[in-house]
């Protein structure tokens, strides 16, 4: 299954993570800041890293079309 996440710098983001890529998901991660994302924490071919703001429309289309499902763990900031 092909799993987006969203708020992936998150708390709760980062503890689902490791879950979704040991059950065989492949997760594309979706940030704000590509720098605040732990890269070498999660070795994983199954994993991608997107720059995305949800409050600016031209960035969402760098999101995959081809998704199964969606965890969506963002709140205003």
């Amino acid at each position: 299954m092909k799993i987006l996440l969203t708020g992936a710098t998150g708390y709760i983001a980062q503890r689902l993570l490791p879950v979704l890529l040991q059950n065989g998901h492949k997760v594309v991660c979706c940030v704000r800041d590509k720098s605040r994302f732990n890269h070498e924490r999660y070795n994983s071919a199954d994993l991608s890293v997107i720059e995305v703001n949800f409050l600016v429309e031209h960035t969402l289309d760098q999101i995959p079309y081809d998704i199964d499902a969606v965890y969506y763990l963002i709140h205003e900031s």
